[in-house]
């Protein structure tokens, strides 16, 4: 029997583009993250890796026969399985790149975030990421209420005193960062891999990596379509490899889907014309 090919770039995109129009109950976040590495960098098998994930899925499975939620699925990933965040080269492309991240076992919060979020998914765990300020993690409810863990530290608990200084430490001030259910406030799977393209563009543009930039942001459109935003990102990675026309017509993009309301995307898109001229 023959062996199905690698996916593409073009497959990959039409992964994202079905995800951007999927409800958010049925946002296929483990398949839109691997698609989100495989438009980065085609013709990769992400076999492996689903396997390691439903490796990690049958394990807890046995674990949480005995053990409470928390303690099992932080055992199973990080004990057993290894994934821990990446400290000596955290501002690495790997570690956003949830492929490599399954072959390294380790990567950014938000990556790792993504793997814990779909393997308790898949044992009926109720797990969300939390799109806290500086450093995502996650919440788990348990039997005495919601708790914070941090994939990036092995999967461990975080206090509420804790998550309040972090809170603190990032600008928030004093009323916001003592009020737990505004720092613990679940988030879509979609907001999730939104964030983790945030990274990689980020990333990419402060190392001049524009092409990279401009995946990334395109990526971060195809997820959230009717987001003005990520157009404007492509304009600016366009700009950065010197295509002032596509860079426009990004702008322009920006600009339809914000109904003509979007200033910056008005304000690049003159400074790009007269560059044209």
């Amino acid at each position: 029997m023959c062996k199905k090919a690698a996916m593409t770039r073009e497959e990959s995109e039409r992964v994202l583009e079905a995800a951007g129009q999927a409800d958010e109950a049925k946002f296929p976040l483990l398949d839109a993250a691997v698609a989100c590495a495989i438009h980065d960098l085609p013709e990769r098998d992400a076999v492996s890796a689903k396997n390691l994930m439903q490796d990690c899925v049958e394990r807890l499975t046995r674990r949480l026969e005995s053990e409470g939620a928390e303690d099992a699925l932080a055992e199973v990933m990080s004990s057993e399985m290894g994934f821990t965040g990446d400290l000596i080269t955290y501002d690495s492309p790997l570690n956003a790149d949830i492929l490599t991240v399954c072959e390294r076992r380790r990567g950014l919060p938000v990556a790792l975030g993504v793997l814990y979020l779909h393997v308790g998914r898949r044992c009926g765990l109720d797990v969300a990421g939390v799109d806290f300020p500086g450093h995502f993690l996650l919440r788990i409810e348990t039997i005495e209420g919601p708790l914070a863990l941090d994939p990036f530290s092995e999967g461990r608990v975080v206090l509420p005193s804790e998550l309040s200084r972090r809170a603190l430490r990032t600008g928030l001030t004093p009323d916001v960062a003592s009020r737990l259910e505004l720092l613990m406030a679940p988030v879509s799977d979609r907001a999730v891999l939104i964030r983790l393209q945030n990274n990689v563009f980020a990333r990419a543009q402060a190392a001049g990596d524009y092409a990279r930039a401009e995946r990334s942001a395109l990526r971060r459109a195809l997820l959230d379509p009717q987001d003005h935003r990520p157009w404007i990102d492509v304009a600016a990675a366009r700009e950065g490899q010197g295509a002032l026309a596509g860079a426009l017509l990004a702008l322009q993009k920006a600009q339809e889907l914000d109904g003509g309301a979007a200033i910056t995307a008005r304000a690049a898109r003159e400074r790009v014309r007269l560059q044209l001229n």
